[in-house]
């Protein structure tokens, strides 16, 4: 092989070197600057009673994490336009549901769900308590976004579910948004933070 074929075969090794170093590169800058808008967007906070009450009620503490997050992107003093409140966006109807289950007195108000631990409280046995008479994070997200009559209905018909307990399809366009937006977060909480404390 002559010196100058020599020369150019060992520029074009340099160069695919190069290109595959810029590569890998270029894709872990991407991977991290990923991550970084990600966490920015789907922060932990409250981390002492979302672990807390996830603890109590053997439920995944993303899956809270992912409520709060599409509920109220972690503002404790949100209103919605039909009166929900809180971080987990609990109508007074709700709240008195899970206030009789949970046989708290009348020291606990309505008023009490723009306090964290309290909502968090509420919401996290209220996403427990459908997780468990639904079988799937999904069918709970339908509930409750819609309602466990909606959705038990629903699970009756034939045309929205094939085996009565999963939902193939729904016929809700704004709750199946919602579901995909609960699923799209709690993936994100998975992938962000499985390997790392959060206390």
């Amino acid at each position: 092989m002559s010196r100058r074929k020599k020369k150019i075969l060992i520029i074009l090794v340099i160069a695919a070197v190069l290109i595959i170093a810029g590569i890998i590169i270029n894709h872990l800058v991407w991977k991290d600057t990923r991550r970084m808008l990600l966490a920015s967007t789907h922060p932990i906070q409250y981390s002492e009673y979302v672990e807390k009450y996830a603890s109590e009620y053997n439920l995944d503490k993303y899956i809270i994490y992912a409520f709060i997050k599409t509920e109220s992107g972690f503002d404790p003093n949100a209103v919605s336009d039909i009166g929900a409140r809180g971080l987990m966006q609990l109508m007074e109807t709700t709240f008195d549901w899970v206030k009789f289950r949970l046989g708290d007195g009348d020291e606990v108000i309505y008023d009490n769900m723009f306090d964290p631990e309290t909502n968090i409280r509420y919401g996290a046995y209220l996403v427990d308590y459908l997780v468990d008479r639904f079988g799937s994070v999904d069918t709970a997200a339908a509930a409750y976004f819609s309602g466990v009559g909606e959705v038990s209905g629903w699970l009756e018909d034939s045309g929205y579910s094939a085996d009565g307990i999963h939902l193939d399809n729904i016929p809700s366009r704004n709750c199946s948004h919602y579901v995909n937006k609960i699923n799209t977060a709690l993936s994100i909480y998975r992938e962000l933070y499985a390997d790392e404390r959060t206390d």
